[in-house]
């Protein structure tokens, strides 16, 4: 398990990652919305549920890489660093949207799961991300690295999963306020990316243990 300063850096940058909007976001606001708190609640479900495919996969195939190739770990470790950069970048560049979406056509509960699976499942950029971030806050000196992972996924999941809900109440409450809300869409990427760029240095420069 990662040491409490490691954890709770982790804890803030994926809950600012979870608070800028995002496609899985842009889904969740557009199901409330359209059907309004209990859709948007289930898609934030499938949305973890897709979630958690990644993390599978991260925390196996990661785990066995650096079994394999003990020099894979720096390399990892670099590689994650400058992806982060480059997505803090990205973020603070980047032109802003509204929070809202487009309406969606209705469907039933199961098909909105289904589709928040798909959504966040068939994403390559959850993918890499989840290959970049995580590896960042693991410790080969405390143990094996695949329980590691899947701890900090779950621990990501969790929070995101309570943010994304947050969002689909808010979105079927004042859902109009909402949509409409440049300023905090640009605000939250900003802030976002400025943490992320800044935690890809810190990575990049901090000694192996």
């Amino acid at each position: 398990m990662p040491d409490a300063h490691s954890l709770l850096t982790f804890i803030v940058a994926g809950l600012l990652l979870n608070l800028a909007p995002g496609p899985d976001v842009l889904y969740i606001v557009g199901r409330s919305l359209s059907q309004g708190r209990m859709a948007g609640v289930v898609s934030s479900l499938g949305i973890a549920a897709g979630c958690v495919c990644h993390v599978t996969a991260a925390a196996a195939g990661l785990s066995a890489l650096m079994l394999t190739l003990p020099i894979a770990y720096d390399v990892i470790r670099y590689a994650g660093a400058a992806y982060l950069i480059w997505l803090g970048v990205r973020l603070v560049v980047a032109r802003h949207a509204a929070l809202g979406s487009p309406a969606l056509a209705r469907a039933s509960l199961g098909t909105i799961f289904r589709q928040g699976v798909l959504t966040n499942v068939l994403n390559p950029k959850v993918a890499l991300f989840f290959l970049a971030f995580l590896p960042q806050f693991t410790d080969p000196t405390r143990g094996p690295l695949g329980p590691q992972i899947l701890l900090l996924g779950f621990i990501f999941i969790l929070n995101g999963t309570f943010v994304c809900v947050g969002y689909a109440l808010a979105a079927s409450q004042i859902g109009a306020w909402l949509s409409s809300r440049f300023r905090i869409s640009a605000w939250l990427n900003r802030t976002t990316g400025g943490i992320f760029m800044a935690l890809g240095i810190r990575l990049a420069f901090l000694e192996r243990r």
